[in-house]
């Protein structure tokens, strides 16, 4: 497959070239040029959410059967899968993770069109007792124009888990993607043009954070906000958003902790720092980036760790197209950077690498697979998300304290239990502060549970049908009955 030199925005059915010009997009695994994308100004934001407002009003969606959307959502879904190799392809060479983890997310992707395909026909309303004088219920009616603020560290399975809900609700969408990440968010595009899709019911467009993320955040004629990103960032966000009483969706990332008790199976466990912090290179919202274990298993788990990150093979995603123990490169050189010099900062405060902390002495923003000791809770490294393949170790001597150490962060996206014991797993569920506990498997669950979290994680869930709840606002009819 040629990669295109040029890639456009898509507004109200055609692709379009952007206000601001042309970004850069850059292969991370060698720092090359990759391709260049049109970039949006704020007249480009206008326009596509006066395209997905006159969608909306128009009644395209609305006024479709719910059955009827549901299966044009559906369709979207195949055809991600129906392209998957392309797809995936580019979000290796653009985003820099393996490419086998690119082929796991479109199927991802793909998923969330599925599950809320089959879920739009089930958004009913109730009927309310008022007496023989009245018949009184409830509709569930899509806010209008909803926009969507993409991250890129997983650029199509995060517009797929927050399109496929709106669009099977009815809503009309206008998606900010990432500067970094944008080239595959094309295919959304092409695919609401495949299965049918009314024009204006889908926008795709890439633009600056402070340009257009700023102006699609404030526009006084968008009537929800998806946002996933930083703390910074979502504040900014739901701050714009207020002035116009609009409501939003931040997932907002953590700094999540797994508790690993003394009668745990750290064979097992394994696999879990495998998938918890070396997955994507550790850029994961819900990464498991702090390990507090029980003392008399501190080295062991120490050694298991060390062992873990050491396998991994790192190098460009491209040459990594199968299944294992492999690792590509970070996003961007200043995302490996900042990731690096948070293991300086906490080495000068007293932690020991075990293993990596450094950048690798080739091209590409790559960084070594790193495993930190000796971390403290007040430390840096163990309060402040990295987003990027480094763990923390911490022990701890009882329950409580484990406990106390997890809870004491400002996040509180997710947070896990390894022990035989389900008594104490369950007591600790309902304590920690996380709107996501797994016990005994990092990520169990799926596009059926809801994901969301507490504290400076955000608020709003997504996943689930939870998730539909954002998309849609309860009105309710009253109606007297002649005696």
């Amino acid at each position: 497959m040629q990669i295109d030199p040029y890639w456009k925005n898509y507004i109200d059915g055609h692709w379009c070239d952007g206000g601001a010009g042309r970004i850069d997009v850059t292969n991370p695994a060698t720092g090359d040029k990759l391709a260049a994308q049109a970039l949006a100004d704020a007249g480009d934001v206008d326009r596509a959410v006066t395209a997905a407002r006159a969608c909306h009003l128009s009644g395209a969606l609305t006024e479709m059967r719910p059955i009827e959307r549901g299966r044009l959502v559906q369709a979207m879904g195949r055809y991600l899968l129906d392209h998957k190799d392309d797809i995936a392809r580019v979000l290796t060479l653009e985003q820099g993770k393996p490419l086998w983890e690119s082929h796991l997310e479109v199927e991802g992707a793909a998923l969330y069109f599925e599950y809320y395909g089959n879920q739009a026909s089930t958004v009913e309303g109730r009927s309310i007792p008022l007496g023989a004088g009245y018949m009184d219920w409830t509709e569930y009616e899509p806010y209008g124009v909803s926009a969507q603020i993409i991250p890129w560290n997983y650029p199509v399975e995060m517009t797929a888990r927050s399109l496929s809900a709106a669009l099977a609700t009815g809503n009309a969408c206008v998606i900010k993607s990432p500067e970094l990440t944008p080239l595959t968010n094309a295919w959304f595009a092409r695919a609401a043009m495949a299965v049918g899709l009314p024009p204006g019911a889908v926008n795709m467009l890439c633009g600056r954070g402070g340009e257009a993320g700023a102006a699609l955040a404030a526009h006084p004629k968008v009537n929800q906000i998806v946002f996933t990103g930083s703390v910074p960032t979502g504040i900014a966000i739901a701050t714009a958003a207020a002035q116009n009483v609009v409501p939003c969706v931040l997932e907002l990332g953590g700094k999540s902790a797994a508790i690993v008790h003394k009668d745990a199976d750290l064979e097992a466990f394994e696999v879990d720092m495998r998938w918890g912090i070396f997955f994507n290179a550790g850029q994961v919202c819900s990464a498991m980036s702090r390990v507090i274990v029980h003392e008399s298993r501190h080295d062991e788990l120490v050694e298991r760790a060390t062992r873990v990150a050491s396998s991994l093979s790192v190098g460009p995603g491209i040459e990594r197209a199968e299944f294992g123990s492999n690792m590509g490169a970070m996003v961007s050189d200043t995302q490996r950077d900042r990731a690096a010099a948070m293991v300086e900062t906490a080495q000068s405060q007293g932690a020991k690498v075990a293993t990596g902390g450094r950048k690798l002495n080739r091209p590409g923003a790559f960084l070594d697979p790193t495993v930190l000791t000796d971390v403290t809770p007040d430390m840096e490294i163990a309060r402040q998300e990295v987003f990027g393949p480094v763990l923390s170790v911490l022990p701890f001597q009882h329950e409580a304290q484990a406990i106390e150490i997890a809870n004491s962060t400002d996040y509180g996206l997710v947070a896990g239990v390894f022990t035989a014991d389900l008594d104490r797993a369950t007591r600790a569920a309902r304590q920690l502060r996380a709107g996501q506990v797994f016990v005994n498997e990092w990520y169990a669950g799926g596009v059926e549970t809801p994901f969301g979290g507490y504290g400076k994680s955000g608020y709003g869930r997504e996943k689930g049908r939870e998730a539909l709840w954002n998309y849609v606002q309860t009105k309710n009819i009253a109606v007297k009955l002649k005696g």
